[in-house]
């Protein structure tokens, strides 16, 4: 079976092969999504080229040749260069564990400390704006606010969001079973808001974009076509424009929201990691500190002594 990322052609057989066998063992053991193993693939390939320009191979490579090879990217930030890192220790403890190699030339290699970056969120009040952007006279208004509504009040990744299938809605009792990283399932309220909007687009909306053609797909272009991660990131950003948000926004802007305003109203850290189906605490962790700092701007603004 060949890992989703796709053939790796490389001139050395010896590297092909390993690197092939270490992409297909990450796509099976831990079920990573096509663009993350499509990075790993791509800094590989990269420190493979690099070898390869000075006549060395991967599996003779040792601990000078990793840190040679890091310190030729100069301007990289300390982030990029410990994914490279990473990237290759996980390569070489896989060769180690396999047996193809005796020692793990990246063992003893420091990465670089990276500060902990908080992650960009939206104000309630700029949510309200981005909600109220579309156009609901219009038919694809209508759908773009109940995908924003559905995206906003699940928390889910945009990826999962335009994956979405009739049959992982429950409109009975209000709830969305998501396919998440690793292939693990989650149960994540709509709300009633979300829950609303969702009923009026598919009574009124979704049929005349699929117009009797077969679609599986939650939300389908008008087209009825399966939507794209890229797509729906486009519409995001063009209410956000007509919203007036002057904020950078990512993939993940309303994922952000979604917990930093949970936490903001009491919710329970463990709560939210369940919704946003993160496997380690410490992932779900970093909204404490956003949570935090908003505050301690309440306290400043509010209190007399602030």
């Amino acid at each position: 079976m060949k890992a989703r990322s796709g053939q790796i052609d490389l001139e050395s057989p010896g590297d092909s092969s390993a690197i092939e066998r270490f992409l297909d063992a990450l796509w099976m053991e831990r079920g990573l999504s096509d663009n993350t193993l499509a990075a790993y693939r791509a800094d590989l390939l990269a420190f493979y080229r690099w070898l390869a320009a000075r006549g060395g191979s991967l599996m003779a490579a040792q601990a000078s040749d990793l840190m040679s090879y890091l310190g030729s990217y100069s301007r990289a930030s300390a982030r990029s260069t410990a994914r490279r890192l990473s990237s290759l220790r996980r390569l070489y403890r896989y060769l180690v564990r396999e047996g193809r190699i005796q020692r793990d030339p990246s063992a003893r290699i420091v990465p670089p400390r990276i500060g902990r970056s908080l992650p960009k969120s939206l104000t309630e009040a700029d949510v309200e704006n981005l909600l109220d952007a579309p156009d609901i006279g219009d038919a694809l208004g209508i759908r773009d606010r109940t995908m924003l509504e559905v995206l906003y009040a699940t928390g889910l990744r945009v990826s999962e969001l335009v994956k979405l299938t009739l049959g992982q809605v429950n409109r009975q009792q209000g709830i969305v079973r998501v396919t998440g990283k690793g292939n693990k399932d989650r149960l994540v309220p709509l709300g009633e808001e979300a829950s609303q909007w969702l009923e009026r687009y598919l009574r009124d909306i979704r049929p005349a974009f699929i117009k009797g053609r077969p679609c599986d797909a939650l939300f389908p272009t008008q087209r009825g076509r399966p939507m794209t991660r890229q797509g729906f990131w486009h519409v995001v950003r063009r209410y956000a424009r007509k919203a007036g948000i002057k904020k950078a926004l990512s993939p993940h802007t309303l994922r952000h929201a979604f917990a930093t305003h949970l936490l903001n109203h009491g919710a329970d850290l463990r709560i939210v990691q369940m919704l946003l189906g993160h496997s380690d605490i410490s992932t779900t962790q970093v909204y404490t500190h956003v949570a935090r700092e908003r505050l301690k701007t309440l306290h400043a603004q509010h209190h007399p002594r602030g």
